[in-house]
Formats: C-alpha cells, structure tokens, sequence
C-alpha cells in the first residue's frame, strides 16, 4: 500500500474500482511522465449525483459532488499506473464543469471540494493549477464532472 493510500484510509476513503467509460473513448492515457484522465462525473454508492447547483443543490452540496469526483480521478489514476498509486508526482491541473444555473457564480467554491480533499490526502503532491467553470448541462444531469491532468514516475 503506497503512502498516498494510507493517508486515504486514514481519511476513510477506499478507491472503488475505476468507473468504466459511458462513450467512445478511455479513461487516460499516458504520455511520457503524464497521465491525462477523461472528465470523471459525480456519483457514490447510490448511483450519480445530480442536479443544478443553484436550483436543485447548494454549493456546498455541489462541493461534496466534487470531493466524489476527485475519488474518481484517483482510481482512475491508479488504475493507468497498474494498481501502483505510489508512482504519483503531483497532480498537475483540474477542469472542473458545474451544471449551474445561469445566475450561479461560486463554481470555485463547489469545484474546492475536489481541490481541497486532493491536498487533504496526497499533501504538496495535490497542489494544482485549475479551472472552474460552469456548464449549462452535463451528461446524466450529473451536478459535477472534472477531468484531470497527473505527472507520474515512469
């Protein structure tokens, strides 16, 4: 078990297996010493998370859709490194998309969610530059979906 999954588990977090793609495409691809992970989307055990933040979920709401979309990227991170989560340098950049309404301006905040739990569990590695904006819609009416730029060891 690599460090970055200790800290997991210590926070209670257990990756699940990485979500299979809904379209045509894969779930990353690694070029040179970087890993690019397609838009991961909000869901739990339950199924997807939706809605439209602003109208049906709060930011806050919106946040903790976030912090499953940061799980997400995570497993399916590990999954491109062959199960070996220990290979992570850093996680270099988020996109963010926030199904919003068109009034709603805190996709920062909703979007800190997936940011802040990257640096609660990974430390320095999870510092990132990033992006958040908002979406009029998203696939499945999912509130939230980020995709994710990561440096490795190859």
């Amino acid at each position: 078990m690599s460090h970055y999954e200790t800290r997991l588990a210590e926070l209670g977090v257990t990756l699940p297996d990485a979500p299979a793609p809904a379209a045509n495409y894969v779930p990353s691809v690694i070029v040179g010493d970087t890993v690019y992970i397609s838009g991961q989307i909000s869901q739990n055990d339950d199924g997807f998370i939706t809605g439209k933040i602003g109208a049906d979920l709060t930011a806050q709401q919106g946040a903790a859709a976030a912090r499953t979309c940061a799980i997400s990227l995570l497993a399916q991170l590990k999954a491109a490194c062959g199960g070996d989560l220990s290979r992570l340098v850093r996680v270099v950049k988020l996109t963010g998309f926030v199904n919003s309404t068109p009034d709603f301006t805190e996709q920062p905040k909703v979007i800190n969610g997936a940011s802040d739990f990257l640096v609660e569990a990974l430390g320095d590695a999870g510092k990132h530059a990033r992006s958040a904006v908002s979406a009029g819609a998203l696939p499945f009416n999912v509130a939230v979906e980020i995709e994710g730029i990561f440096q490795i060891n190859t």
